[in-house]
């Protein structure tokens, strides 16, 4: 899914004007969000015509601060040149570990043991010595 040049022509006025030393043009920075929304990749993995994928992702991350986005999804809607519309995303974290002192849990000072030994039950290890034939 990408938008032609006359396309772009029609939603034009719903972007910021570009200054200064400019690398990427609007539409394909466009197109580009329309890529990494058909496809579900990560920025990373943009394909290289669409040039650096950082300076991409940082010009869309302002448009979406700034309320671009919603305006240029909501007019490309309206002009009927895509049907697709981002409502909400969700991110799954069940996976990812933490190392337990980043958690804040207390950190463990002097060990401290039993005052009964018969309470603190059975050793956890068991040394078994074995004898070496010698040389």
């Amino acid at each position: 899914m990408e938008i032609t040049p006359e396309q772009y022509a029609r939603i034009a006025t719903h972007l910021p004007t570009q200054r200064g030393n400019v690398s990427h043009e609007n539409l394909n920075v466009i197109n580009a969000i329309l890529f990494v929304a058909e496809n579900g990749c990560k920025w990373r993995a943009l394909p290289k015509r669409f040039g650096n994928w950082h300076t991409i992702y940082t010009r869309m991350n302002r448009w979406a601060k700034a309320g671009v986005l919603d305006r240029l999804f909501a007019e490309l809607q309206r002009e009927q040149l895509i049907r697709i519309k981002i409502e909400a995303v969700s991110l799954d974290s069940t996976i990812v570990k933490v190392h337990p002192d980043g958690t804040g849990a207390l950190k463990k000072t002097v060990h401290k043991p039993s005052a009964n030994p018969v309470a603190a039950g059975a050793p956890k290890f068991i040394w078994l010595p074995r004898v070496l034939d010698a040389p």
